[in-house]
């Protein structure tokens, strides 16, 4: 979207966009909350960095998720895979979200607290005796992709091949790598949930099978499209969407979150002494790692309905707009000394930040990311009394949707 507005450009204001975000984020909170920018990708989008407005932008019903109210949109094909709830609007991602919501109460995700522990705990053993491990394709990333693999009912025969699709999927340096790896896990999801219509009828519960069974009408609800003979259902677009979301993101954002605060904690010793010596902080670990280093660096795109003035600035209508959930958790309007890890915070203040988002699309799986992070943490720490970075723990940041490391090289 054209706009009067003077274009920054981020990779002016830091030397490595990649690595260093924050001191872009920086140079433009002190010039305001708002500013239209080019990306290092060179796609151009307004960005929001001031932690008042992201929240406020998060609630805002002139700011919706559906690509189709862009003033750029020509066809569905902006869509990733299917039509899922983070793309969608009310009431159609009311309905959508109301489909697996269940899946997620706190109840559900305690249940899955000995799973956890045990997938945890024989990751630790398998390369307990090799005394150095990469902990992102050891341990990070093996363990939420397990959890929400067996969730959603995804053999473990396939998940290697999950593993380098979703990789490529969330990737930034190669759009036509990441456009065929979404092609081909949708063909992988479509052939997936086929397999599921036609063992419907069996003990199997995993949450593809009940999505199947709501696309075909057969589970009793009235949660979806209607098709005339009083039954409502998911359409084809919205159950594939759905698998790829909740696979996606399901276990992205985990891997992150874990990767991420064993870096942080082993570059601050002090910090990690901490949590050694009080167990009680490990809560506090986790909510400031989602606080300094958002696993999900900004939301989905937001396009304006209409013209919106927002932090100082005028949105013209069918402008996209980025809410940058990374700038806004480092607002020292909103958080003392913002670049300081600090564990110690106080995890009730913490909490306002924006990791998982705000408002309607306030990250479902919250809980089970927290739940499995601070397990993976608790288990890791217990185990390896002197974990400790294998090399010099400079860290090599993905050129990603996600803030997530290419590898972490640890010894023991």
């Amino acid at each position: 979207m054209r706009t009067q507005h003077p274009t920054v450009r981020l990779t002016d204001l830091t030397d490595d966009f990649t690595a260093d975000p924050y001191s872009a984020f920086t140079a433009l909170r002190s010039r305001g909350s708002v500013h239209y920018v080019r990306f290092p990708t060179g796609d151009e989008s307004w960005l929001v960095v001031g932690h008042e407005e992201v929240r406020t932008a998060f609630v805002d019903p002139r700011l919706r998720n559906d690509v189709r109210h862009s003033a750029d949109f020509e066809d569905d094909g902006l869509y990733a895979v299917g039509r899922n709830m983070l793309q969608a609007d009310p009431p159609d991602h009311t309905r959508l979200r109301t489909l697996v919501a269940r899946e997620f109460t706190a109840r559900r995700v305690h249940a899955l607290r000995p799973r956890i522990q045990e997938a945890a705990g024989q990751l630790v053993d398998a390369v307990a005796a090799d005394g150095r491990a990469d902990l992102v394709a050891a341990y990070a990333y093996p363990l939420p992709l397990t959890i929400i693999c067996e969730l959603l009912g995804v053999p473990e025969v396939d998940r290697a091949a999950f593993r380098a699709w979703s990789t490529k999927v969330v990737s930034l340096d190669d759009a036509e790598q990441s456009a065929r790896a979404s092609r081909e896990m949708a063909a992988y999801l479509a052939g997936l949930a086929e397999e599921k219509r036609r063992l419907r009828d069996t003990s199997e519960s995993d949450l593809l099978h009940a999505l199947v069974r709501t696309h075909d009408g057969t589970d009793g609800t009235h949660n979806g499209t209607h098709d005339g003979d009083g039954t409502d259902r998911l359409t084809p677009e919205e159950l594939l969407g759905m698998a790829f979301l909740l696979l996606v993101a399901g276990h992205e954002t985990t891997v992150n979150l874990i990767a991420n605060a064993v870096h942080l904690l082993l570059s601050h010793p002090e910090q990690l002494a901490a949590l050694r010596a009080d167990p009680e902080l490990l809560q506090g670990a986790v909510e400031e790692t989602l606080r300094f280093e958002s696993p999900a660096p900004a939301g989905t795109y937001r396009y304006a309905v209409e013209a919106i003035d927002l932090g100082g600035a005028r949105i013209p209508a069918g402008a996209r707009v980025v809410l940058s959930i990374a700038a806004a958790n480092r607002d020292p309007a909103r958080f003392p000394a913002p670049e300081r890890f600090d564990i110690r915070r106080d995890p009730v203040a913490t909490r306002a930040h924006l990791a998982f988002g705000h408002g309607l699309h306030h990250c479902l799986g919250a809980p089970l990311a927290r739940l499995e992070a601070a397990l993976a943490l608790r288990i890791l720490l217990d185990r390896f009394p002197r974990l400790a970075f294998d090399g010099d723990g400079t860290p090599q940041w993905r050129t990603s949707l996600m803030r997530s490391l290419q590898e972490l090289p640890v010894r023991w």
